[in-house]
């Protein structure tokens, strides 16, 4: 048998990049409670509004950096408008589910987005999903069950719009993970931010209530959350595997169960907590399965989409932010 050296990352690196991750998904938790102390007052159509319109000047920044002379026309216009419709209602609804639900509970449905990942990427990348992933796949999605309780608890709009949230972000992964390579950059970046506001401030009349500083304050700083932990995001994946950092997102469980409690009187049941622990469970085995060699996963597109949350229109997604990110989970070559 040949010896392969391999290089692996050092330990110190990793935790360094484990800390970031923890850090960052902190802070996101941290903009998510920001939103749901909005919620109450404010329509999520104008909140939404003022986000994007507050994220105008980091994606301007971003635009105006890249010096290719190329125009902003999509390659692939279908796909396109798909990803930019599934951008503004996902993001949508993840800002209602957030005002409207406990954060334990709208964390824990949010979870299953690996989930829908995995099952929408068989008809749109041909992935190959063997047996191991499909049992994951069920196992997680009863866990869903478990957290909503159909028949034993109320549902309302807020869970639907949670679940909506949680399958707009799946597929906007799975197109990214189509188009990516492909799309420039400010493509992907301008048209949900640009569809976002529009269709915002076409509504925004019908819905606006006149905000005090303090409130556009706590907008302004949900923008700011957003890039400090993109910020951190980026540098945790640099530091450290894919495999290892993405499942540090689930520790926002933890805080929304802390946040929940100090700041809005939020006590969730057992049965949450045990949902979202399967939920939890399957996620990460899905990911660590993509994490082996590349002929369990060959588009590996849950570790592609790398930060999981669910995309407001304002600010990009990490996969977007970063191409030598997306490179770092491409099956490696022998």
């Amino acid at each position: 048998m040949t010896n392969t050296t391999q290089t692996s990352t050092p330990r110190s690196s990793t935790l360094q990049g484990i800390l970031l991750g923890l850090g960052a998904f902190a802070v996101y938790a941290t903009h998510d409670a920001a939103i749901k102390s909005l919620g109450s007052t404010y329509s999520p159509f104008q909140i939404v509004f003022f986000v994007v319109l507050f994220s105008f000047p980091v994606v301007t920044l971003m635009l105006v950096s890249n010096s290719a002379a190329e125009n902003l026309r999509p390659h692939s216009l279908m796909w396109t408008a798909i990803r930019t419709a599934t951008v503004v209602i996902g993001g949508f609804c993840a800002f209602y589910a957030f005002s409207v639900l406990p954060l334990a509970e709208t964390y824990a449905i949010l979870f299953a987005s690996p989930l829908l990942i995995t099952v929408l990427s068989v008809p749109i990348l041909g992935e190959v999903v063997r047996l191991h992933r499909w049992v994951a796949v069920v196992i997680g999605l009863l866990g869903v069950i478990v957290v909503l309780r159909p028949g034993s608890a109320e549902l309302g709009l807020g869970h639907l719009a949670a679940l909506v949230a949680a399958f707009g972000s799946a597929l906007s992964g799975v197109i990214m993970r189509k188009i990516g390579s492909t799309e420039r950059r400010e493509v992907l970046i301008l048209y949900p931010l640009l569809a976002n506001f529009g269709i915002m401030l076409c509504i925004l009349p019908f819905v606006y209530q006149p905000m005090p500083l303090a409130d556009l304050g706590t907008v302004l700083l949900i923008a700011v959350l957003a890039v400090i932990a993109m910020s951190l995001i980026i540098r945790a994946y640099t530091l450290a595997d894919a495999a290892i950092v993405a499942p540090m997102q689930y520790s926002q469980i933890i805080w929304a169960a802390v946040f929940g409690y100090l700041f809005f009187n939020e006590t969730s049941d057992l049965m949450t907590f045990v949902g979202a622990g399967i939920i939890i469970a399957s996620g990460a085995y899905i990911v660590l399965r993509e994490a082996g060699s590349g002929t369990r996963s060959a588009n590996k597109p849950v570790l592609s989409t790398l930060n999981r949350r669910p995309e407001m229109g304002g600010l990009p997604r990490i996969s977007i932010a970063s191409r030598r990110l997306r490179r770092s989970v491409e099956p490696r070559r022998k």
